[in-house]
């Protein structure tokens, strides 16, 4: 079955007085190279969307790029609040894609501009927040109206950064594989190597190129 989004969590918590309801998401979790980003949106209970617009958020992996970004900026004009937090890859290699996302999820909360009453999260519990303010939903990008904003919005804010890595990068097509391990990228690590934007903590070192085996003299 397919799922939609909707705002039945929301107005669930809105219905409790709880009227700032944040929905949070990450993207580029499984990602070879490049940050991990954040996002986190509130909507006013009265937020207005068409409902052909309804139906077009969703998950931002199912969505093309050109819907994702006429969704993005109308997901920020009708939001109440909205941030998105870079994780970069030195965070990522220093303490494991799990802390770094732990780190991403808290600190894009801070950077609201309205503290929120509640917090519905894809997947995750936030580790550094009460229990009782936040809920994590198994595939929540594909339930909540919410989290599904936070997931287009960062989605386009990584993306844009990927295409800027792809022109000092461009061996490594970043533009196209968003530093995804897809075939052509597996290749230019066979090819090239490393670069400085490659998660060094994840074990990449199966696609890189074998050292020649030397004679014994």
């Amino acid at each position: 079955m397919k799922l939609k989004p909707s705002f039945d969590e929301e107005v669930v918590l809105w219905n409790r007085g709880l009227e700032y309801v944040a929905g949070i998401d990450e993207v580029g979790r499984g990602a070879f190279a490049g940050p991990l980003v954040t996002a986190a949106v509130i909507f006013p209970k009265d937020c207005r969307f068409s409902d052909q617009e309804l139906y077009g958020i969703n998950d931002s992996k199912l969505l093309t790029s050109k819907k994702r970004f006429q969704l993005a900026r109308k997901i920020k004009k009708e939001a109440l609040s909205f941030s998105i937090y870079e994780i970069p890859v030195s965070y990522i290699n220093r303490y494991g894609i799990g802390r770094a996302a732990q780190y991403g999820f808290f600190n894009v909360v801070q950077s609201l501009d309205r503290k929120p009453d509640f917090c519905l999260i894809d997947a995750f519990s936030i580790r550094k927040m009460r229990k009782q303010m936040q809920k994590p939903i198994i595939h929540g990008d594909s339930l909540s109206f919410s989290i599904a904003a936070a997931s287009i919005i960062a989605k386009v804010f990584r993306d844009y950064r990927m295409d800027e890595l792809g022109f000092r990068y461009n061996q490594y097509n970043f533009s196209q594989n968003k530093g995804y391990g897809t075939a052509d990228h597996r290749r230019a690590l066979g090819k090239y190597g490393l670069c400085n934007m490659h998660r060094k903590s994840f074990n990449l070192s199966r696609y890189l190129p074998v050292p020649p085996i030397l004679d014994k003299v």
